[in-house]
């Protein structure tokens, strides 16, 4: 196992900020089509 460098670290933090971005605008995408489908379905109702 090679140590760690400034540069791997660097590297872990900004894949695991990409991750959680990731997740995050998933989820806020997720919920947002949601929410127009609810809106689309009550107007058409």
């Amino acid at each position: 196992m090679e140590p760690k460098t400034p540069e791997s670290s660097k590297k872990d933090i900004f894949l695991k900020w990409l991750k959680r971005v990731g997740v995050l605008g998933f989820l806020f995408f997720l919920i947002k089509g949601l929410i127009w489908l609810a809106v689309g379905y009550w107007i058409l109702k």
